[in-house]
């Protein structure tokens, strides 16, 4: 019987081993060993938090690149209004006609620039008109998270709604829109480069712990294929003496009852 329970023994062994060279992992079970499956499913839960960060900083960047570039296009019309603006300051050949002419291009560019602010989106949400300016995002797997601001570049909040150049004005509230746009777009320049950082920072702490984590549960091939080896060499050679010792024990037997 107890033959047997070691045939069996042995089988399940063999069938673990199999397992780990088809899987190729050293550690499957909290029996292949305790410890070193607990500091693997530690650093798993790290890579994991990390490259979900990752996602989520480049999900920003794609946000700070489409605003940046809807600001710039926010840029253009801002410097025609002001190439109008200094053409309608020219009293020598503007008279109220002109200066109309010229404010009803000034307003369809005003309108650009409320579309470009009232549409620009990212996954549905408005990112210049000022109703959500902060997106905040984790950035690991132990919650630390960054805010994300792309500004507001509604008419209203660039100072320009009520900027007409057939009476009164001041070009220098277009030079102030302009600096305005500038200011938004440099400070999302400076967050971009930020998540950069962070994400070659995610990037090396993903390679060092998955080289870490490799090291505890993954199978030495080499090595495992000559214990295999090994071990079925031992079995083979049990089950040989085994078998003799069977046949020993019957030539026996047969002896005894032919005397």
């Amino acid at each position: 019987m107890s033959s047997m329970s070691g045939i069996y023994s042995s089988n399940y062994r063999g069938y673990t081993d199999y397992g780990k060279l088809a899987s190729g992992k050293r550690v499957q079970k909290a029996a292949d060993g305790a410890a070193d499956l607990s500091i693997i499913q530690k650093e798993d839960a790290q890579i994991r938090g990390l490259q979900a960060g990752a996602n989520n900083m480049a999900s920003a960047k794609d946000v700070l690149n489409i605003a940046d570039a809807a600001l710039g296009g926010i840029t253009d019309y801002l410097q025609r209004i002001r190439e109008l603006a200094l053409g309608a300051m020219n009293d020598a050949i503007m008279g109220p006609d002109e200066r109309r002419m010229m404010q009803n291009e000034i307003d369809q560019l005003k309108q650009g620039i409320s579309d470009i602010a009232s549409q620009t989106q990212y996954n549905s949400k408005n990112l210049l008109d000022g109703s959500q300016s902060e997106f905040n995002l984790a950035i690991d797997g132990n919650g630390n998270s960054i805010d994300v601001s792309t500004g507001n570049s509604t008419l209203e909040a660039l100072g320009i709604a009520d900027f007409d150049v057939t009476g009164s004005f001041d070009l220098r509230v277009i030079d102030q829109a302009l600096s305005k746009v500038s200011s938004q777009r440099s400070s999302m320049g400076a967050q971009s480069n930020g998540l950069d950082y962070a994400l070659r920072y995610n990037s090396g702490a993903v390679y060092n712990l998955t080289g870490a984590k490799s090291k505890l549960e993954d199978l030495d091939y080499p090595q495992a294929v000559s214990e295999k080896k090994k071990k079925e060499t031992l079995q083979l050679y049990a089950f040989m003496m085994q078998k003799r010792r069977m046949e020993d024990e019957a030539r026996k037997v047969s002896m005894f009852w032919t005397r």
